[in-house]
């Protein structure tokens, strides 16, 4: 018998609760990504110098990883209390640990004046980012889709993943400025601290609209049932326990299915810089300016990707972006090969809308996974834990390739296998659209009957 639809929140309400998680997840994500960026073209130097460009960046990027090593942890820790005391109480403590770690990070000395403390400060500030962010993506993402219908699930909750790209845009475009305007010399003595010191401003401007809107509707009446059962003399496990007891399944689905995602997206924004300045030979300004051009394609067509999923299926969505990875990862170093600016443009930019493809329903794939009392649990751990196999290694293992081998062909090849995964995973999985969050374990409703946003 089919699930009944989950009751939708009035259009207004929706889209000023998707403006708020818009918001808050790209400046988290701007923290965070800020962090990619420099470390590709600051910290290297600034941090961890070294006598081989290569390997300074290789560091740099362990650092860079360690982020991701502490995702899984916040997305327990937050996970476990967002299912108990809520989704918003737990995004606005996210929103305060990653600003407050970025905004000190402008604030920390160099290598070259306390030494090895520098860099281990670094990395300390790094691991708080990772922790928050671990939390955010879940919550975010769930507070969105937990609000919003049943029919058009797929469109609304995609939005919080355009502060992905809007994250990125805003790091990549604050760091181009100030190198346009900028000498290296001035840019590598203070300018580098101006978008890290900026994120106290950012944060400030989102907790003012993240308190304002309301709690899920689906997370307390799922919290009302909870007490009433603990009344009766029922008693509740762990979040996390029931994940893994009942849910590891769908735990591996949501690992396979970013896990494809989450390696392209780095190789496409992160290593890329290392690519075109260091092997290339290329300024800086030729792949920031690309990674410009490319995540504003990329913000504008993941909610576009969303809404095709409502109508054809999430699974459908996901395999044109994983099969059309698979083939780009050839063509895609080819292009920047070329070193024209206007082909390697070209090249970041369609990588990053098959990007899109996966990354667009993923948040209502993840989401109509689990239960509500486990759901900030389940794909907050799901999705963390695909962070460190995925998108924590990817840059140390493309550098580490390029420097073994001297070729892009290498990476390419670790591109192709990792989209490959995905399709896999998602091959296997079961359709997800049109299932009432309200029990997500029962039978899609079909896309006539669910409700309307």
């Amino acid at each position: 018998m089919a699930a009944k639809a989950t009751a939708a929140t009035p259009p207004g309400s929706i889209r000023r609760i998707v403006g708020a998680s818009l918001i808050g997840t790209t400046i988290e994500w701007y923290d965070f990504f800020l962090y990619g960026s420099a470390a590709a073209l600051v910290f290297n130097t600034l941090f961890f110098p070294a006598a081989d460009p290569l390997t300074g960046t290789l560091i740099a990027f362990v650092t860079y990883a360690i982020g991701f090593l502490a995702r899984p942890l916040g997305g327990i820790v937050f996970g476990h209390f967002g299912d108990r005391l809520g989704r918003k109480k737990l995004l606005v403590i996210s929103l305060l640990l990653m600003g407050g770690s970025t905004f000190a990070m402008g604030l920390l000395p160099t290598h070259a004046t306390i030494g090895s403390a520098a860099p281990v400060l670094l990395t300390v500030l790094r691991l708080v980012q990772g922790f928050a962010l671990g939390g955010e993506w879940g919550g975010a993402v769930l507070i969105v889709a937990e609000h919003g219908g049943d029919r058009n699930r797929g469109f609304w909750a995609s939005w919080p993943q355009a502060g992905a790209p809007g994250g990125n845009l805003l790091a990549t475009g604050v760091l181009a400025l100030l190198a346009a305007v900028q000498s290296e010399e001035a840019f590598l003595a203070w300018g580098w601290r101006i978008p890290f010191l900026l994120s106290g401003l950012l944060v400030v401007v989102g907790l003012w609209i993240r308190l304002s809107v309301a709690e899920s509707p689906l997370f307390l009446e799922a919290q009302a049932r909870a007490e009433a059962a603990a009344a009766g003399g029922v008693k509740d496990r762990a979040p996390v326990v029931q994940v893994f007891r009942k849910s590891w399944r769908e735990v591996l689905t949501a690992i396979g299915a970013r896990f494809g995602e989450n390696i392209s997206y780095y190789v496409l924004t992160s290593f890329l810089l290392v690519y075109v300045t260091v092997h290339l030979g290329l300024p800086k300004s030729a792949a920031l300016n690309s990674v410009l051009i490319g995540s504003a394609v990329h913000f504008v067509t993941i909610p576009a990707w969303g809404a095709l999923s409502d109508r054809i299926g999430r699974r459908p969505v996901i395999l044109i972006g994983s099969v059309g990875m698979a083939a780009w990862a050839f063509a895609f170093f080819a292009l920047l090969d070329t070193e024209s600016f206007p082909v390697i443009a070209l090249a970041v930019t369609a990588g990053l809308l098959l990007h899109g493809a996966m990354y667009g329903p993923q948040a209502a794939f993840v989401t109509e996974l689990f239960d509500t009392r486990v759901r900030y649990s389940g794909a907050s751990i799901g999705s963390q834990l695909a962070s460190i196999v995925a998108g924590a290694l990817a840059p140390i293992i493309a550098v580490e390739l390029l420097k073994d081998y001297g070729s892009a062909t290498p990476v390419s090849v670790y591109l192709c296998l990792a989209a490959l995964v995905t399709t896999l995973t998602v091959v296997l999985a079961r359709e997800t659209r049109g299932r009432a969050l309200a029990d997500a374990g029962a039978a899609p409703v079909s896309a006539p009957a669910a409700e309307r946003v």
